[in-house]
């Protein structure tokens, strides 16, 4: 599944001039009111944003994971709620019935994921069950031909605009095979949210609990109609996040150092420009470097990728996912408290983009699994390799 590459030539830079000239310029908006601009998102449609990874039988756009991440970079140049408003929706969100829905759940929700008329979230984490996502609680008890699911999730990206959501619970025993995968309509009796998150960064994004109170969904609401697959649905569908996360780093990590280096250019001090001093282009340097290795690392993922059989999993692929996410994540992170450091005291006041950068940042080390998860993934898959 891929756009011709004709079209994406198109797509990119039209994406490009929409982040440099609706996006950037709406920053300080999002910052202050902490919401996204309808108008922005409507355009988001118009643009077929929504529909990015849905593929075009269901009328999206259908992109690649290697044209994917392209379009990642260039949306982490900004803000990440702006993507986040359709990101989760088009990734995690609905690529659990993509990968392993029925052909009925496809032709259902797909079409509208890819209109934007359907918010998907993804709903895998609980109070005491995020890292070890295979010990959640969340139950999914049998009764007819219906499922009733009671638990608590927590840290829901987009769930207060979700329509609904893919949800994992157990079905089972304990451990992963006891874990299944639902489409949980948003409106369902006894489906409660909590109070919208307040967090360090990334205004503009909606989180919160998702509380189950003895919610009835039908059986047929399983992903791929098989009860126990939802755990490996949940890794592959994670695969592929992790990856575009670590495109969006990318992305972040360029626009912070294009601020640095403005800045260190127009910045006088003892009279000269900050730039001319060796330890301020050693910051700039090391900055540039860790960003090309991380985006050279991210591509080079992202083929492989593509080359693997569609909706396979793949363990040396996955542990070369997590090395993504752990080198970008960290990466951005050490970006962003360098651009803190050229800018000096004026980085620490939230007049300069890279303040609220710095903050932004600090989740992408966090969430889709943390660093720790990315080193305990690839530490296993080598010593299980030859």
């Amino acid at each position: 599944m891929s756009l011709d590459a004709e079209s994406f030539d198109i797509l990119l830079p039209t994406l490009q001039r929409f982040v440099n000239e609706r996006l950037v310029p709406a920053e300080n908006h999002l910052e202050e009111h902490d919401e996204v601009p309808a108008d922005l998102i409507e355009a988001m449609k118009e643009m077929g944003l929504f529909g990015l990874t849905v593929p075009e039988e269901y009328g999206g756009i259908g992109l690649s994971v290697s044209q994917e991440v392209l379009v990642n970079y260039e949306l982490g140049r900004t803000a990440p709620a702006f993507r986040s408003v359709f990101g989760t929706n088009i990734g995690i969100g609905s690529q659990g019935i993509l990968m392993d829905g029925t052909p009925e759940q496809k032709a259902t929700y797909l079409p509208k994921v890819a209109s934007g008329e359907l918010i998907m979230s993804f709903a895998l984490t609980e109070p005491d069950a995020g890292t070890d996502a295979a010990s959640l609680k969340t139950r999914a008890e049998l009764d007819g031909d219906h499922y009733v699911l009671n638990g608590t999730k927590r840290f829901i990206t987009n769930a207060p605009r979700a329509g609904a959501f893919t949800l994992m619970a157990r079905t089972g025993g304990p451990g992963a095979g006891g874990v299944s995968s639902f489409i949980v309509p948003a409106g369902s009796p006894g489906l409660k949210l909590g109070k919208n998150d307040k967090k360090m960064g990334q205004r503009g994004t909606k989180t919160c609990d998702v509380i189950l109170e003895n919610v009835r969904v039908p059986a047929a609401n399983i992903i791929g109609g098989v009860p126990g697959q939802g755990f490996k649905t949940a890794m592959k569908v994670l695969d592929r996040g992790r990856l575009n996360i670590s495109a969006v780093s990318c992305g972040l990590a360029s626009r912070i150092l294009d601020e640095s280096r403005r800045y260190a250019r127009d910045r006088k001090q003892f009279g000269k420009a900050i730039g001319e001093f060796q330890l301020i282009q050693a910051m700039l340097a090391d900055s540039q470097a860790e960003l090309l290795a991380g985006w050279s690392l991210v591509k080079d993922v992202a083929q492989r990728f593509d080359g693997k059989p569609a909706h396979a999993s793949d363990p040396d692929i996955s542990m070369r996912v997590s090395c993504a996410k752990l080198f970008a994540t960290e990466m951005v992170g050490r970006v962003a408290d360098r651009g803190v450091q050229i800018h000096g005291g004026a980085g620490y006041i939230n007049e300069y983009p890279v303040e609220r950068f710095y903050r932004d940042a600090r989740l992408l080390r966090l969430y889709e699994g943390t660093t720790q998860v990315q080193q305990l993934i690839i530490g296993r898959e080598l010593l299980r390799q030859d």
